[in-house]
């Protein structure tokens, strides 16, 4: 439109104009989204850097708010596909899971009303850790806590197996124990 009259050129040029706007839009989307997911995956990278950051980020993706629940795609990603968790579910026996086992484990005790309520925390009170080149063994005492319950915190031993592979630390195993009388604590972790 020239002067308020409609030019021959002036409705060949609005679709151009258009399809420009629509690129740039595009490349602009595109461009934050490729920020957006190589910041996570430097965050990711270096959350993984060594056996000892990969098993504290476990204990603090595991635990959430009130009212909040875990992201179990980022626990997941610190595990070889075919890990396999084994957990004491009672004072004389334990259960093996796999990781989608545990997740879902997890997911069950997350449903119930007074974690939904208060949240759940497990945090490391002390860790041992051992690697040799592309292996590594930790030895974790921790205490898992549902806060605002009468339950005190409770302690518990995990033992962790992480590999390296393509320079990033994964967990091939975790198997835990409670502590009792009969059960004291390794020396390493007193």
């Amino acid at each position: 439109m020239i002067n308020g009259v409609d030019s021959p050129n002036s409705k060949a040029i609005a679709p151009i104009r258009l399809r420009r706007a629509v690129v740039v839009g595009l490349l602009l989307f595109w461009s934050c989204s490729v920020s957006f997911l190589f910041a996570r995956q430097q965050a990711s990278q270096s959350d993984q850097s060594t056996p000892e950051q990969v098993v504290e980020s476990v204990y603090r993706l595991v635990s959430s708010k009130a009212g909040k629940t875990p992201d179990w795609n980022a626990v997941r990603s610190l595990f070889l596909e075919n890990s396999v968790v084994v957990l004491r579910v009672s004072k004389d026996s334990t259960a093996v899971f796999s990781l989608q086992g545990f997740i879902d484990d997890f997911i069950r005790f997350y449903s119930i009303p007074a974690v939904q309520k208060n949240g759940f925390t497990e945090k490391i009170v002390r860790m041992k850790p051992m690697v040799i080149g592309n292996i590594a063994q930790i030895l974790v005492l921790y205490e898992a806590h549902v806060p605002g319950t009468a339950r005190p915190p409770q302690q518990g031993v995990d033992s962790w197996e992480l590999v390296r592979q393509n320079n990033k630390w994964l967990i091939v195993s975790v198997t835990n124990e409670i502590p009792t009388k009969d059960r004291p604590l390794p020396k390493e972790l007193q």
